[in-house]
């Protein structure tokens, strides 16, 4: 059984978006879960959902060995709600049919289209004979539906862009409705879960923090839990829900690698050890990491050195703890996601990452994830919840390896100072703007570059800094935020009058493709 009162089950067929639509469901106060169409059968009979969603994918219908809806979802008398290639799926299986699309019905991008007729599933967002913008990515096309089915909206290069069976509470839309590129489609998907499946909307973070509570209990009992503390978000938001379920039982490790920002590594220890009371090591290991990093500038040698030492420095700590048998960690639910997608996850390493993978194995531990049903700004949610400082829980994103790979070349104290004090200055000017939550990620960067200049009356030859900030929701596409040119001027002004050693300041316009946003 779930554990959560009501649920919504997501059929993944390999959607780019399958994470928006668990996004909007969760927006509308109900629980759900994503899970892939070849290995869904266990996960319908462990939520018992109220309702099936199918996404849209890549394949078309119409081919050999097409993913299929599985069966079960037309033998569980629930609500189901096909998009895009779900709509053809259900389509396809139901008896209608599918057919490749000529130019003419071919579909991407901005669409619109017109209500035939209103029903549940449109109450109070749509009206008969209204027209309304949504977004398209199709080639394939529905070309007759299956019995029982009728035409609720239709479009340009699709006459069955929106249908329904109402005696079976099945639906398929044509269009993306998880995009914001569909203004309504969060509020139809609301309508799908609260007026069709007759969800009460009551998942929210004071009832989540409850549940996480019980299950923390329910799987630690009266064993020892070490936590990892990198003074991020998601560890933070951790550790502070897993002390308030089995209090000192939880011990907290903070591996101090001296590449963190301005004041950070005292700010962390500061709020864990005296405003939660939290039994907290800090293990400083400065000296250790800044002089195995000397001299090397390839960024993934880098990462290697700061990923292993860590591994070391964390595992001396806990073994000195002793007794521990369980790990916490701050996996996400996109991890969750990605780790049992059909397609294996990303095929292409653009470059490695930091958690803190292989411990587990290495210690012998059993692993509590309190945060792995979770998005991103859920997470968020649940630390303001947990009543941790807005500080903490709006914090731009910070990568484990710290300030070594927005030191491009070799690292050294000297350069990490500098660094340090010219992105304390950018940040501080960012907040007086008030744009620091329009921001996803704001950071300085020092160039291995130095570059002629005139103070005063002398010449200096100095280092380049250069300031990088960008929008994004999920980190995996991100722009260039659009700066006022008197902010920037007023940045660099500072910079370049406050640290010594920088004598120009450059701003980053690389979108992410084809940059990555941070710069190693």
């Amino acid at each position: 059984m779930s554990d959560h009162s009501q649920s919504i089950l997501i059929i993944d067929f390999g959607s780019q978006v399958t994470q928006l639509i668990a996004r909007r469901v969760r927006e509308a106060g109900v629980y759900c879960e994503i899970h892939p169409f070849n290995n869904v059968d266990g996960a319908y009979e462990a939520l018992k959902p109220e309702a099936i969603i199918l996404s849209g994918g890549p394949a078309s219908v119409v081919d050999e060995n097409a993913p299929s809806v599985p069966d079960f979802v037309w033998e569980s008398g629930v609500p189901v709600l096909g998009i895009c290639y779900g709509q053809q799926a259900m389509c396809q299986a139901l008896g209608g049919r599918v057919e490749p699309g000529d130019e003419e019905g071919r579909e991407f991008g901005r669409a619109t289209v017109e209500v035939k007729k209103a029903g549940p599933l449109l109450e109070n967002v749509w009206t008969e004979a209204g027209h309304y913008p949504v977004w398209m990515s199709h080639g394939d096309r529905v070309t007759a539906l299956p019995e029982g089915f009728e035409v609720i909206a239709t479009s340009t290069g699709a006459p069955f862009a929106m249908i329904a069976n109402e005696d079976k509470r099945y639906y398929g839309t044509q269009f993306h409705l998880e995009v914001a590129h569909t203004p309504d489609g969060a509020a139809l998907i609301s309508n799908f879960v609260h007026k069709i499946a007759g969800c009460a909307g009551d998942w929210t973070m004071a009832a989540y923090r409850d549940h996480a509570i019980e299950k923390i209990r329910e799987q630690v009992g009266d064993g020892k839990v070490i936590c990892g503390l990198s003074g991020g978000v998601d560890s933070s938001v951790a550790a502070v829900l897993i002390h308030e379920a089995i209090g000192d039982q939880l011990t907290c490790i903070f591996v101090d690698h001296g590449l963190m920002r301005m004041n950070e590594a005292d700010e962390v220890i500061s709020l864990f050890r005296e405003h939660y009371n939290i039994p907290l090591v800090h293990a400083d290991a400065q000296d250790l990491f800044l002089g195995k990093l000397e001299g090397v500038s390839d960024p993934e040698t880098k990462r290697k050195i700061i990923g292993g030492l860590f591994i070391e420095v964390f595992e001396a700590e806990a073994n000195k703890i002793g007794g521990a048998q369980f790990l916490a960690q701050g996996t996400l639910y996109p991890d969750v996601i990605e780790s049992v997608s059909f397609t294996g996850g990303p095929s292409v390493t653009i470059k490695s990452h930091h958690n803190v993978g292989g411990l587990p194995e290495r210690m012998n531990m059993a692993l509590v994830e309190p945060l792995r049903e979770l998005f991103k700004d859920e997470v968020r949610a649940l630390g303001r919840e947990l009543g941790l400082p807005e500080s903490f829980v709006g914090r731009h994103p910070f990568p484990g390896p710290g300030l070594a790979i927005r030191c491009p070349g070799g690292v050294s104290r000297d350069k990490l100072e500098i660094l340090r004090k010219a992105d304390a200055i950018y940040l501080d000017e960012i907040r007086k703007a008030g744009l620091y939550d329009k921001i996803w990620q704001a950071f300085a960067v020092l160039l291995p570059v130095q570059t002629v200049g005139v103070m005063g009356d002398g010449r200096t030859y100095e280092f380049v800094c250069a300031l990088r900030a960008v929008t994004s929701v999920d980190g995996m596409t991100a722009d260039f935020y659009p700066y006022e040119m008197d902010f920037l001027g007023k940045a660099a002004t500072r910079i370049i009058n406050e640290v010594k050693g920088i004598n120009r300041v450059v701003y980053d316009v690389t979108s992410k493709p084809p940059g990555t946003i941070e710069w190693e």
